[in-house]
């Protein structure tokens, strides 16, 4: 797996113009076997979509989580206590102008003097740990494990799936030239290097390489600026060499500036204080998912986070490629130790070599009533039929803890096309929806974007998490969980999962059959908590 967070790069013009140089065909939602209530058929506005995870399905039409309401009729004038959310990702950028003010700052640790001052093991862990210290690339599992070679677990499956691996990327690289070749011709064609939709459409030429080109840019920027196109494409071939390179290289040794052994768990003294990473870049993840948790609210910069009351954890431990178990479990552990309620993780895999050492992190975590929210993953996979790890159990066991909830994709499109085509999705191995495409929310070095994936869902659900225990602390890790599945917005209607788009009724996708909502949630926590 390319990490749970896997972008999708492509705009809906880029992807058009791939398949076809000739007119885009538009298609109308199906409206069959949807709930009665009535579709928002006009796109959200730029205001909206900013914040549509925190607007209300029965107000807006749009599946959101009902936090604004919560705000305004449920929370106003109350306050809640300060709830650390432990962030186990990419790196978090903590001088973020919308972050910074909500950080944590470890109370025990004397900034600067080289001193583990609390004797929890790490030197001047001011604002949390990174376990990976200078590395930023790695293999992905099934990479490493073939690089064992065959006497290691799962050898034949992983050779296999990494065999396949690289001949699909083979694909995306041939596109990639394609799009690359392309945009070289019109450049030499109009002899400059930035160019509008305008120009493009205004070029006359016989040449059968300058028509393509043309019939592709126009298609393209048709729908997307060049300055998007450029983003897009930056990304995409940094996603292509990036798993050339690294990910599935089996030659490539991301670890060895690290300077431990991945495969020893009582191996600890290693990485640094330096939360961000050596790449500020590379803490985009992170730092994304941190902002939808805390992003300051209501400071006109950036978007809104789901709580006003989260202190952020900053614990690095993914990087680009497959997280080890051992930076994982320690992670956990790491952020259980120092305080933290919640902790989301927005990542995963679907081969592990130590997936026992995280068992017990989160069974560590579960024994400290720490609440543990999970990305279900981005590959469109029934979680009931293919393991992902980290989960809540593995082969149809019953689940080995009480405080973990895994979190599957919405999209902003009420109706058949609600959850997010590329979200997990498992009747006993997705435990709810939350919003999770287009979201908005901060990237390093005071910029915002909208990102998408299970990896915005999870910690929108953290974000709710850490809201409950914030204005009731007194309820259990097991409580919140059960709170925010049992107070969820159930829905009946047909929608489509899988990559093969198969239709199944809303409630059979995941366990509670239900979307997130916060609003219902604390109006659940105010009872529990008063009996």
């Amino acid at each position: 797996m390319k990490k749970v967070f896997r972008p999708y790069y492509l705009s809906v013009a880029f992807a058009l113009a791939l398949a076809s140089c000739g007119p885009a065909k538009i298609i109308p939602t199906p409206v069959e076997n949807i709930d009665k209530m009535p579709l928002k058929t006009a796109p959200l506005k730029e205001k909206d979509l900013k914040r549509w995870s925190h607007l209300d399905l029965v107000k807006d039409t749009v599946p959101g989580m009902s936090v604004d309401k919560a705000y305004a009729e449920l929370l106003k004038g109350k306050k809640g206590q300060k709830v650390i959310v432990g962030i186990v990702d990419s790196g978090v950028d903590i001088n973020h102008e919308d972050l910074k003010a909500v950080i944590w700052t470890n109370p025990k640790e004397i900034a600067g003097n080289n001193i583990d001052d609390d004797k929890n093991g790490y030197v001047d862990d001011i604002h949390g740990w990174n376990f990976l210290g200078d590395a930023v690339h790695e293999q992905l599992e099934l990479t490493r494990i073939v690089k064992k070679g065959p006497s290691a677990p799962d050898y034949e499956k992983a050779k296999a799936a990494l065999e396949k691996e690289i001949q699909d990327l083979q694909g995306n690289k041939q596109q990639l030239d394609f799009i690359l070749k392309a945009e070289k011709t019109i450049k030499d064609h109009l002899k400059k290097d930035s160019f509008t939709l305008e120009e493009v459409k205004a070029i006359q030429s016989d040449d059968t390489n300058v028509k393509q080109a043309k019939a592709m840019f126009t298609q393209i920027l048709s729908g997307t600026s060049k300055a998007d196109f450029d983003k897009e494409i930056v990304d995409f071939k940094d996603y292509v060499y990036g798993q050339l390179d690294y990910n599935l290289n089996v030659n490539f040794d991301g670890r060895k500036i690290v300077g431990d052994n991945p495969d020893d768990i009582n191996d600890t003294k290693y990485g640094n204080n330096n939360v961000i990473g050596p790449e500020p870049k590379e803490a985009k993840h992170g730092t994304h998912v941190a902002g939808i948790v805390a992003q300051v609210r209501g400071n006109k910069l950036g978007g809104d986070g789901v709580t006003n009351n989260a202190l952020i954890m900053a614990v690095r431990a993914v990087p680009n490629g497959d997280e080890y178990d051992k930076d994982i479990a320690l992670g956990i552990r790491y952020a259980v130790d120092n305080g933290a309620k919640v902790i989301n993780g927005s990542f995963g895999k679907y081969f592990s070599q130590h997936k026992e050492w995280v068992i017990d992190a989160i069974k560590y975590a579960e024994s400290k009533d720490v609440l543990v929210v999970i990305a279900a993953g981005n590959e469109s996979y029934d979680l009931d039929v293919t393991n992902k790890y980290p989960n809540d159990t593995y082969d149809g066991q019953p689940e080995f803890a009480s405080n973990v909830l895994i979190i599957g994709a919405l999209s902003p499109n009420y109706g058949s096309k609600m959850i997010a085509g590329f979200s997990n999705y498992g009747k006993n191995n997705v435990d709810i929806y939350a919003p999770g495409d287009k979201i908005y929310a901060t990237t390093p070095l005071n910029t915002y974007e909208y990102l998408q994936g299970t990896s915005m869902a999870s910690p929108n659900v953290a974000g709710v998490a850490a809201l409950i225990r914030s204005y009731y602390p007194s309820l259990t890790a097991q409580e919140v969980k059960q709170i925010i599945m049992e107070s969820g917005t159930s829905l009946t209607n047909t929608v489509t999962v899988g990559e093969d788009k198969h239709k199944v009724n809303f409630k059979e996708a995941s366990k509670s059959g239900k979307i997130v909502n916060a609003y219902n949630a604390l109006l659940l926590a105010e009872k529990r908590a008063k009996k």
